[in-house]
């Protein structure tokens, strides 16, 4: 089994965020952090899970997601995600990053834990640390799908 830690944050949410991301498989460890200029903390969370999804080399394993996101991890268990989709994502925020999963976890085998954010969980602390230090940049990305719908 292969486990994949995620967070994410955003300052004014609107405003700086980032995620992290950590993958583990047997004595194998991967962290995965990115900035972004404007953003929202829901869209780094979900950002995060598909970071990590992109990184893996395989698709042998069975993945179970551990996130503090309710947004996220609610969406898949409780079949939201599901229901957007045969709705056309009608009136969702995040879009293009639902759309991107959607398609990313039809490779996946995938199970989604939500764990409690800031509660002492060793490897999600560090999604955390890894996602606010990517916000303050100095390096930055667009986030296209947030920005172009704001203007």
């Amino acid at each position: 089994m292969i486990a994949l830690y995620t967070d994410g944050a955003a300052k004014g949410n609107p405003g700086n965020g980032g995620y992290g991301a950590v993958l583990l498989f047997g004595k194998h460890r991967k962290e995965l952090s990115q900035g972004f200029r404007m953003t929202t903390n829901n869209r780094m969370e979900l950002l995060a899970v598909i970071a990590g999804l992109e990184a893996l080399n395989t698709n042998k394993h069975p993945i179970t997601i551990y996130s503090d996101s309710k947004y996220v991890v609610d969406a898949i268990n409780k079949g939201w995600l599901r229901s957007w989709v045969k709705k056309g994502y009608k009136g969702k925020k995040n879009i293009d990053l639902w759309k991107r999963f959607w398609e990313l976890q039809k490779k996946f085998k995938l199970s989604f834990v939500w764990v409690k954010g800031h509660a002492g969980n060793i490897e999600n602390e560090r999604c955390d640390e890894l996602a606010v230090e990517a916000a303050k940049g100095p390096n930055l990305l667009v986030d296209e799908g947030f920005e172009a719908t704001k203007n």
